[in-house]
């Protein structure tokens, strides 16, 4: 998680999923916490439920929204976990148009490439620090060693 407010939105959600199973009365054999990108799919919980899938231990998946699971191919994903007889139960499932959902998904990569460009920019001036202070330790270390060899 990158902010304090989606490890609280992370906590709500678990709390809400909760309640929701108890008064369903579903036993909840397991809850599994992924902080990360949904559009991110090498996260180690995320291929740890897809292994479970594959091996027919898990029954069912309930999540709260579609786009904090899985950002796209949803429909691809709910077949997937079909052949190996699970099932998907999204609790807040807002019905939305093709144009709407054409259009989150635009948003959604938008995001993701913003965040990429950020990264890249934090990385690079990373990189310019590091190299500003190897050029400083060098210039020490010269200045250092003229003044050794003109008090030998």
């Amino acid at each position: 998680m990158s902010t304090r407010n989606q490890k609280d939105d992370l906590l709500n959600q678990v709390a809400f999923l909760r309640q929701f199973c108890n008064a369903k009365g579903i036993i909840v054999d397991q809850c599994i916490e992924d902080y990360g990108s949904g559009l991110n799919y090498n996260r180690k919980k995320w291929n740890k439920l897809l292994d479970e899938v594959m091996e027919q231990k898990i029954k069912t998946i309930i999540v709260t929204h579609k786009d904090r699971f899985i950002r796209f191919s949803y429909d691809w994903f709910e077949k997937f976990c079909m052949k190996f007889n699970t099932t998907i139960v999204v609790v807040n499932n807002e019905e939305l148009s093709p144009q709407e959902e054409l259009v989150q998904d635009i948003v959604s990569i938008l995001h993701v490439f913003s965040c990429r460009l950020y990264g890249l920019r934090k990385y690079k001036k990373q990189i310019e620090r590091d190299e500003e202070i190897a050029k400083e330790l060098q210039d020490r270390n010269k200045s250092n060693r003229g003044a050794e060899s003109q008090n030998s």
